[in-house]
């Protein structure tokens, strides 16, 4: 795999389709001069679904292009036809994707292939001129107008799910561990920093068990607080099960094994301190190039990682890798026999109701909130019936009541989603259904 095919953040941007808008019609065939409203609804808009797909490796379709758009819904016509609801959009993503909002706080987290999260709605349908017949209005000449859908800026980062990660500083064998373990293909030098971004393997036995191992970069003396890229790394361990920590036990090593193994702790620990209890295995590596001196500094790095048998390997020649493996494998089962069945991913994003007020300047006021932007979302708001229809939607979310708290007064602008209305505190006369009202004059549509 290329530098350049990998990608582990991006931002995207995701918009549900918009709603169709109602229809006003009415009969008119023969014989049927007078016919009632028979307007049809507009469908609703597809939403964008974000989707766990095994087969998607990575972050790169969204680098270049991040704008994720759902189909919208079609119009209703006469004869009571309604619109078609526009398509969902579903958008892959790879296994382990964890999405934030601008902010970086969490809202879900997609950890099993064929988990779904909702990542915007579609706006609803508008309602025909045919739902608005009642006994009082006998010839509704208004239509819902279509919702428009939900947008989003967000955030997604990948965090590799594997059984087993590779630990240890650069250059210390980790590539050429994995592509002996597995049929991976890291790319492999003699130099730092070669791996550049993380690979996965599969380990299989004669008898068909299975795991997964990833080859995460080398981490340096700092990699808890960025250094080197140390969060991009670090953040691929979180879902391990298992740590393998390299030693390398080469004489021209960087530092001695013990001062490995302390590094390598204070940076996993300065990173999460949870990971300093995951089970983990000290190996010594590049046993090949192994010394005296550096095969029994060894036994102190084991000590400090945890204790233990050393156990050490060649990757080059294949010495210890029978016996790593058989570890392995027996971590790895007893971990998955005490986890807990997952009961699936938690969406953290509370859907925001009702309505809300917010002060725009000492005389204007803004409404928020889907409803009250689809109480005045009507066809023809002059015509006096809409008018009417749209008082009795506002007065039934209480945003006069809203506004008097806000502090609104005689005169003040309102801002209802396009539309500017005036507010009038003093009451006016009944409308008919036995309440008070608050009037408001439509002044300018944007």
């Amino acid at each position: 795999m290329r530098v350049s095919e990998f990608v582990d953040e991006c931002g995207i941007n995701v918009r549900g389709g918009d709603g169709g808008a109602g229809c006003v019609s009415f009969r008119r065939e023969a014989h049927t001069p007078m016919g009632g409203p028979d307007g049809g609804d507009g469908g609703a808009g597809g939403d964008v679904w974000l989707v766990a797909d095994r087969n998607t490796a990575s972050l790169i379709a969204f680098r270049d292009h991040p704008h994720r758009k759902a189909t919208s819904g079609t119009h209703g016509s006469g004869k009571k036809r309604h619109g078609h609801r526009g398509e969902d959009l579903e958008v892959k993503v790879p296994v382990g994707t964890q999405v934030l909002d601008r902010d970086g706080t969490p809202l879900a987290d997609l950890t099993r292939a064929g988990d779904r999260w909702l990542a915007a709605r579609g706006g609803r349908g508008g309602r025909g001129n045919a739902k608005f017949l009642s006994n009082r209005r006998r010839a509704p000449a208004f239509a819902e107008q279509g919702e428009d859908g939900e947008e989003h800026w967000m955030r997604l980062e990948l965090k590799l799910i594997a059984d087993v990660a590779l630990v240890g500083f650069p250059n210390v064998g980790k590539s050429t561990l994995i592509s002996r373990l597995s049929a991976a293909k890291p790319r492999i030098a003699d130099y730092p920093f070669t791996t550049l971004v993380p690979n996965l393997g599969v380990v299989r036995t004669a008898d068909g068990f299975e795991l997964v191992v990833a080859d995460v970069p080398g981490l340096i003396e700092g990699a808890a607080q960025g250094r080197g890229l140390g969060h991009r790394f670090l953040r691929h361990i979180e879902r391990s099960r298992v740590l393998v920590v390299l030693i390398d036990l080469a004489e021209f090593a960087p530092a001695s094994p013990a001062e490995q193994a302390a590094v390598l702790l204070e940076e996993l620990g300065g990173y999460r301190p949870e990971l300093l209890a995951r089970p983990r295995l000290a190996v010594g590596s590049r046993a090949d190039m192994a010394t005296p001196d550096t095969l029994a500094g060894l036994t102190a790095a084991v000590e400090l990682l945890g204790g233990g048998e050393p156990l050490v390997l060649s990757s080059v020649t294949g010495e210890g890798v029978p016996e790593l493996v058989g570890a392995l494998r027996r971590m790895v089962e007893g971990d998955r026999e005490a986890e807990e069945p997952d009961g699936g991913f938690v969406t953290l994003r509370p859907t925001p109701e009702g309505v809300d007020v917010e002060r725009l300047d000492e005389h204007t006021f803004e409404v928020l909130g889907r409803e009250a932007r689809r109480a005045v979302a009507l066809s023809d708001l002059t015509d006096p019936d809409a008018l009417e229809e749209a008082r009795r939607r506002l007065d039934a979310l209480g945003v006069d009541r809203a506004l008097a708290r806000a502090g609104a007064r005689d005169g003040d602008s309102v801002v209802i989603g396009a539309f500017t209305f005036t507010f009038d505190e003093h009451p006016v006369a009944d409308l008919g259904d036995g309440g008070r009202r608050t009037r408001r004059e439509r002044r300018s549509a944007p």
